[in-house]
C-alpha cells in the first residue's frame, strides 16, 4: 500500500513551540536536492494517521509539497517523540530519487512452530526483532520471514543462516544471534533444585561417616 503526506514550506522565522500549538509538526526534507534541505510542516492529524501504520518506517511515503512544487519518493528516517507527552514533534524524511540501493530496518517474521517446542516444550526466546538490510527503494519487503519450524531443543538460528530475497542484502553482523530453544525454566528449576538436593545428602553421608 502507498503511503502519502502531504507538507507545507515552513514559515521563515517560525518557531516549532507555535508551529505545534497550531497542530503542525515541524519536518525536515533531505536528499531531493543534493545537500540542501527543505524544512516543511505537516499536519499533525496527518502524522498520527501516518504512524499508525505498522510499516512505515521501512515503506516508501509519496511526499507532497503543496506549496513547493516537489513531490516524490522518500523514506521516514527519523520519528521524534515528545519524551512523556508522547507525541510526535519532528519528523525527518530522505528522498530516494538518486538512490539505486537504500538502507532499511526490516522485522524479522518467525514462521512455524520449533520441533523443540512441540516435541519438548521448550521455549523459543527471539533475540532480535529487525535487521538492517540493503536494497533497491521499489524493492523494500514487509519482513524478513524465517522458518523456524527445524530448531530442536538447545538449537538456535544465526543471521548468516537466513535465507534473503533476492536483492536484498544483511548489513547487520551474520554472526548476530536470532532465535534460540531454551528448556522451560520450572525445568531448569528443579534440576538445580535436584542437584543441590543430591549434593546435601553426599554431605551428610560424609559427616556421619566422619562422625562413625
Amino acid at each position: 500500500m502507498q503511503l502519502t503526506v502531504e507538507c507545507k514550506s515552513r514559515p521563515d522565522g517560525s518557531k516549532p513551540k507555535a508551529l505545534r500549538r497550531e497542530g503542525l509538526v515541524p519536518a525536515v526534507l533531505y536528499g531531493h536536492d543534493g545537500t540542501n534541505s527543505l524544512e516543511l510542516v505537516v499536519d499533525e492529524k496527518s502524522v498520527q494517521q501516518l504512524l499508525k501504520d505498522p510499516n512505515v518506517s521501512n515503506s516508501l511515503i509519496k511526499v507532497t509539497v503543496a506549496d513547493g512544487g516537489w513531490s516524490g519518493q522518500t523514506l521516514l528516517r527519523e520519528v521524534q517523540m515528545h519524551p512523556w507527552r508522547g507525541y510526535p514533534y519532528h519528523l525527518s524524511f530522505f528522498s530516494i530519487a538518486s538512490q539505486a540501493t537504500v538502507q532499511v530496518d526490516l522485522p524479522l517474521n518467525f514462521v512455524g512452530e520449533p520441533v523443540g517446542v512441540i516435541r519438548d516444550g521448550g521455549i523459543m526466546e527471539t533475540q532480535v526483532n529487525d535487521v538492517a538490510v540493503e536494497c533497491a527503494p521499489d524493492n523494500i519487503p514487509e519482513t524478513i520471514d524465517i522458518d523456524v519450524s527445524a530448531l530442536e531443543m538447545g538449537g538456535s538460528m544465526h543471521l548468516s543462516e537466513v535465507t534473503f530475497p533476492e536483492g536484498v542484502a544483511p548489513v547487520t553482523d551474520t554472526d548476530l544471534l536470532l532465535v534460540t530453544i531454551q528448556a522451560p525454566r520450572v525445568a531448569q528449576t528443579e534440576e538445580g533444585a535436584s542437584a543441590t538436593s543430591e549434593a546435601s545428602k553426599l554431605l551428610d553421608a560424609l559427616q556421619e561417616a566422619s562422625e562413625d
